[in-house]
């Protein structure tokens, strides 16, 4: 399947700037998987550009924008060949240890009551593939779906109280979950034609580490492992780790931000 993805992010500032740096983790890498058959990153001012990589292995690209600057028009389009796989990852980028991906974070530190669901729905299995299918679905039903832009900073466990989780939460509920289960699991940030075009941010699922068969997807938000209708960009210890934006900026002020994603099948 051919994916057309157009990603779009201006930022205003109510002060200009003397200086802004980012880092983008908006770059896909090929797999055995996927294929990035076009990419493109554009901006509406002068940069220096570092492209680069994380200790995830993510392909970075760093902008350095001298001021004064009020605005950032910053686009991302591109085409991505993707093919069925069941979920299973293969031909990865992988510098780190599974086991490293136990480790928790503010944002993903389980309390007693995703514990407890943890428990329930895994029972004693821990990793296998039918246990973490259920963990799946299992998140999935809980929530109702929030179309809004996600929460900055909601903890796991505020999260997993409420009625509705947008699909950023729903990854990170499953993510706790796992770890507290014992299995490694982590964020994906990336893209789907699944969802509603123009939603205001990009998709997010998981991963988690199955012995003898390696990472798999899963999207509790779909209730599915991802195929070929997810293009995945960047992985972390949670949304944060793996967001397609981070920065810094010298200058005063506010700042605000709108995004809009779009994601077509061509065939």
């Amino acid at each position: 399947m051919r994916l057309s993805i157009d990603h779009r992010t201006t930022y205003r500032f109510t002060e200009p700037q003397a200086r802004v740096v980012q880092l983008l983790r908006m770059t896909p890498r090929n797999t055995h998987d996927q294929i990035v058959a076009d990419w493109h990153i554009a901006l509406d001012c002068d940069a220096r550009i570092t492209e680069g990589q994380d200790g995830f292995g993510n392909a970075t690209t760093i902008l350095y924008i001298d001021g004064p600057v009020d605005r950032i028009d910053l686009s991302v389009t591109g085409e991505v060949v993707t093919s069925h796989s069941d979920g299973v990852l293969h031909g990865t980028l992988e510098p780190l240890p599974a086991r490293l991906f136990l480790r928790d974070t503010p944002l993903t530190r389980a309390d007693a009551a995703i514990t407890d669901f943890a428990r329930d729905v895994i029972g004693d299995e821990g990793g296998t593939v039918a246990a973490l299918h259920r963990l799946n679905h299992a998140v999935g039903d809980r929530f109702t779906l929030a179309r809004g832009r996600p929460e900055p900073g909601l903890a796991v466990a505020d999260a997993f109280t409420r009625g509705a989780a947008t699909p950023r939460d729903l990854a990170h509920v499953f993510i706790a979950a796992a770890r507290a289960r014992g299995v490694p699991a982590r964020y994906v940030s990336g893209y789907c034609d699944r969802l509603e075009d123009n939603r205001p941010a990009p998709h997010g699922w998981a991963d988690a580490w199955i012995e003898g068969l390696g990472w798999v997807g899963f999207d509790p938000m779909l209730r599915r492992s991802p195929e070929e209708h997810h293009v995945r960009v960047a992985v972390g210890f949670d949304a944060v780790g793996a967001s397609p934006v981070a920065g810094t900026r010298m200058g005063e002020g506010d700042e605000r931000l709108d995004v809009a994603v779009s994601v077509n099948a061509e065939g």
